[in-house]
C-alpha cells in the first residue's frame, strides 16, 4: 500500500489542531471515499504466551521486571487456541490476532508451534495476525507460507520520545522488523499509544515515523494507555477522549486507505466517545472482555453499540482462491487453503487442507 502523499510535520499538526467539529467532518469525508462507514472489522486478540518478557516497556504489565498481578502462562496448547478462535468466530470476529510476550522470535519448538497455530486458524476460514516481537525476514516468510495475513509491530510513539518509554531496544529495531515483514507477502499492522506523557508533537512524530516506511501500514492501531499498577506509567492520567478522537481523525486523513483501529482503552471511553471515534474514521476494534492483560468491553456490549449506531461487522473471508505476487515476482498463492476449508469440517481435515495448499505454493514456485 503506497503512501498517498508526502506530508510535512507542520501540515499534520495543522490538521490535528483544527476545530474539532471541522476535523471530524473532514475525516468522515475521507473515510467515506475509501471505506464503508457502516462496516466495522472485528478481531479477537488471544494472548498465547503471557508475561515474563525481558523488555522494559513502561506501559506493559507483561515485563518480567515489573510487579503486576497478571496471570502468566507458557505457550498455549494448539487446541485451546483453536477453540478460542472458534468461539470468537461464532460471535462475529473475522480475524484472530495471537500475541506472545517475547522480545523476538526464536527458531525452535515454540515457533514451530506458532506456525501450526497459524495453519489451523487460517484453515478455519479466518484472517490471522500475530504479534510476537521482532522477526527476521526468514521468519516472516515462514509465517506467510503458513497462512498468516497480518503481522503487528507497533512503533508506539515518536522516535524522539521512544527512549523515554523503552530502553531495551531502539526505535530502529522496530523499523527493521517492519521492513522484514514487508519483504514477505504479509500485510503490516503498526500504530502507537497515546497518553504516555508524550506531547502532541510526539503524536504527530509517530505518524511521521509510519510515513517513512516504504509502504503505509494496511492497519494502524491507535491505543489509549491503560495505566496498570506496578508499571512505571501506573500514575499517568487517562487520556481525554477528545485527544483520542483527534488522533484517529488525523490518522484517517493522513492514511486514507489504511484501516484505523480503535484499540486499547475502550473500557475508559463512553459509548458516545466511541461513536465519535467511528465517525472520525475508526473502522476496526478488538472484541472480547480482555486485550492480552487489560480489560475490554464484552461481545454483548459491543453488539449493542453496533446496533445502536447501525454498524455491521465485516464478513469473514470469502471461500475463494486469491493469487498474490511476491516482490521477487514469484507467485504466492497465499489463500488456496480457503478453497478446501469448509465450515463444519474437523480441525484435522482443515489442517490437511492447509498442507495441501502449501504443496501447491511450493509447486508453483518451482515451476516459475
Amino acid at each position: 500500500m503506497e503512501n498517498n502523499k508526502t506530508w510535512t510535520k507542520e501540515e499534520i499538526l495543522n490538521i490535528y489542531n483544527k476545530p474539532l467539529m471541522e476535523l471530524i467532518f473532514d475525516a468522515a469525508q475521507v473515510h467515506r471515499l475509501h471505506h464503508d462507514p457502516l462496516k466495522i472489522q472485528v478481531s479477537k486478540l488471544i494472548s498465547i504466551k503471557t508475561g515474563g518478557c525481558p523488555e522494559d516497556c513502561g506501559y506493559c504489565p507483561q515485563a518480567a521486571r515489573y510487579h503486576t498481578n497478571i496471570e502468566k502462562n507458557d505457550l498455549m496448547p494448539l487446541n485451546e487456541v483453536l477453540a478460542k478462535a472458534e468461539a470468537a468466530k461464532n460471535t462475529g470476529s473475522s480475524r484472530v490476532c495471537m500475541g506472545a510476550a517475547w522480545r523476538n522470535v526464536q527458531d525452535g519448538k515454540d515457533f514451530d508451534q506458532v506456525i501450526e497455530m497459524v495453519k489451523g486458524l487460517s484453515a478455519m476460514n479466518m484472517e490471522v495476525c500475530c504479534t510476537l516481537g521482532m522477526v527476521t525476514e526468514n521468519q516472516a516468510t515462514r509465517l506467510a507460507e503458513a497462512g498468516l495475513h497480518y503481522y503487528n509491530h507497533n512503533i508506539d510513539t515518536s522516535e524522539e520520545y521512544y527512549k523515554e518509554v523503552i530502553s531495551t531496544r531502539g526505535f530502529n529495531d522496530r523499523i527493521k522488523t517492519l521492513e522484514n515483514v514487508r519483504k514477505s507477502s504479509l500485510k503490516v499492522c503498526s500504530g502507537g499509544i497515546i497518553g504516555m506523557g508524550e506531547t502532541v508533537n510526539d503524536r504527530i512524530g509517530m505518524l511521521m515515523g509510519l510515513l517513512k516506511l516504504s509502504e503505509a501500514p494496511e492497519s494502524i492501531p491507535i491505543n489509549a494507555l491503560v495505566p496498570v499498577e506496578g508499571t512505571p506509567m501506573e500514575e499517568q492520567e487517562i487520556v481525554p477522549i477528545w485527544d483520542v478522537v483527534r488522533m484517529i481523525a488525523t490518522t484517517r486523513i493522513v492514511f486514507p486507505k489504511s484501516t484505523v483501529r480503535l484499540s486499547a482503552g475502550r473500557m475508559q471511553m463512553s459509548k458516545e466517545g466511541q461513536a465519535l471515534c467511528f465517525m472520525a474514521g475508526a473502522s476496526s476494534i478488538f472484541a472480547g472482555d480482555k486485550l492480552l492483560t487489560t480489560p475490554n468491553p464484552g461481545d454483548n456490549e459491543d453488539m449493542q453499540l453496533f446496533n445502536l449506531l447501525g454498524l455491521t461487522p465485516t464478513e469473514k473471508m470469502k471461500d475463494e482462491t486469491k493469487v498474490k505476487i511476491r516482490k521477487d515476482n514469484l507467485p504466492l498463492i497465499a489463500d488456496e487453503k480457503i478453497k478446501w476449508s469448509r465450515p463444519g469440517h474437523s480441525i484435522e481435515k482443515n489442517l490437511k487442507a492447509a498442507e495441501k495448499a502449501k504443496t501447491i505454493r511450493k509447486t508453483a514456485k518451482e515451476n516459475n
